[in-house]
């Protein structure tokens, strides 16, 4: 059984930065809870960027979701180490192994020094949080759980620094779901069980 734990996925954490930081109100069932670290606002947004933006945001999330649910295969960064630099093929492959992001779509000049400095503390927080011991990490400890879902098809988790309880698939292989979920067995058994 293998299964990948993806705990720092980029797009999707700036896109929650993003959605925090510039006060962007979306609503959906599918779409996830507040961050746990609340970033800082960022100013001279204006109100026609931010509508725009909020309108924008679900679909990107949606989207960069998806992408970060997927299973690389080892096969596409040997056909992008074949391409010649600035090649059609090559800016398709990038975009295939990095996916849709936030500063596709808008640019990166939001991106400013409180966002890194907000990157830089989920950096450091994830950085004390690593299990040194295999016994100790989730999958070991609900392995039951885990292989259960396997066996439906789970071959990976994506975690997020979000509030709560929080899961959802993104995938016929993958579930989404709040640091808090996994880092709690009734929980995370709960988001592994509904996991079809």
């Amino acid at each position: 059984m293998v299964i990948t734990v993806e705990d720092r996925p980029h797009a999707l954490l700036e896109l929650l930065w993003v959605r925090e930081a510039c006060g962007l109100r979306v609503a959906g069932e599918d779409l996830p809870p507040q961050l746990v670290d609340t970033p800082r606002s960022v100013d001279g947004v204006t109100e026609a960027t931010r509508s725009e933006w909020q309108a924008a945001w679900p679909r990107v999330w949606r989207a960069a979701a998806v992408h970060a649910g997927r299973d690389d295969s080892p096969q596409l960064m040997e056909r992008l180490q074949a391409t010649a630099n600035g090649s059609p093929e090559r800016v398709f492959l990038l975009h295939e192994l990095f996916g849709p992001s936030w500063r596709e779509e808008f640019g990166d000049d939001v991106f400013d020094d409180s966002y890194r400095a907000w990157e830089q503390r989920g950096i450091d927080w994830h950085m004390g949080t690593i299990q040194e011991r295999l016994q100790d990490s989730p999958e070991h400890r609900d392995v039951e759980a885990l292989t259960a879902a396997w066996n439906r098809g789970l071959t990976k988790v994506v975690t997020i620094p979000c509030q709560g309880e929080f899961s959802r698939a993104v995938s016929p292989t993958a579930l989404l779901m709040t640091d808090a979920t996994r880092a709690d067995s009734d929980a995370y058994r709960r988001a592994l069980g509904s996991f079809a």
